[in-house]
């Protein structure tokens, strides 16, 4: 188990890697974490959006 991992947006992107660096933090297939996004989007009248973006504008790039 690797103990220093850090949380980065990811090469594995459909807009700006956000979802993906969270399933490769996580462990998960980064498919799931996006479908999983969306439903919870839109089950919180789109603040979803807004934590996206904020998050697009926290997490470092990886390197």
């Amino acid at each position: 188990m690797e103990t220093n991992k850090k949380l980065t947006r990811s090469y594995n992107r459909t807009i700006a890697g956000v979802c993906g660096g969270i399933a490769e933090y996580l462990g998960l297939d980064p498919t799931a974490v996006r479908v999983a996004y969306v439903f919870l989007t839109l089950f919180t009248c789109f603040s979803g959006v807004l934590a996206y973006i904020i998050m697009w504008l926290i997490i470092p790039e990886k390197y």
